[in-house]
């Protein structure tokens, strides 16, 4: 999975409001200015992420000398998943369609499942990280388990044919995609 940095940085702004928020959405907005330089992401790249944001209904902002920005709904509420879904669209897709969407004949008609499973496993683990737990710095305990094990912390050569996340598998619970 690849985290672009349009993702990154929408995520890094909600950190900041939690943070200044307490996961109050009644708190005093907080300044573009303040969030760009807590961060280090430049006003124009912060605008630009920020009005995604807002036009995902994540984040409300007002203009002015009492301007600035606001979530929408408490931090405990927002997942990594919905801050994804909010700049780049669906968690998975294949050739841009849904996995469920593609067909394959032949030998690649069992690749759908393989597409499915992946999104399963990526919903497990960004569905149930929310932006207060990472602002308040207390990630799920599945979250330390997964990278507790050395091997999540070592680069793989692309090459190499070895089953990485096993243990997301089992945080999916056999929960429908």
């Amino acid at each position: 999975m690849h985290i672009s940095p349009r993702v990154d940085n929408a995520v890094r702004i909600l950190l900041e409001i939690a943070l200044a928020h307490h996961d109050s959405i009644d708190s005093a907005a907080v300044k573009a200015e303040a969030i760009a330089a807590a961060q280090g992401i430049a006003p124009k790249i912060l605008e630009s992420a920020a009005a995604e944001l807002r036009r995902a209904g994540l984040v409300t902002s007002r203009r002015g000398p009492e301007g600035g920005y606001r979530l929408s709904r408490p931090a405990a509420e927002i997942s990594i998943a919905d801050v994804i879904r909010a700049v780049e669209g669906p968690l998975a897709s294949v050739r841009g369609q849904r996995p469920e969407d593609v067909r394959y004949s032949g030998a690649a008609e069992p690749l759908r499942q393989v597409w499915i499973a992946l999104r399963v496993n990526i919903r497990a683990v960004l569905e149930r990280v929310t932006i207060a737990q990472i602002a308040a710095g207390e990630l799920p305990e599945f979250v330390d388990a997964l990278t507790a094990d050395p091997g999540a912390w070592q680069r793989r050569p692309a090459r190499e044919a070895g089953v990485a996340g096993e243990g997301v598998a089992d945080l999916a619970g056999g929960r429908g995609a």
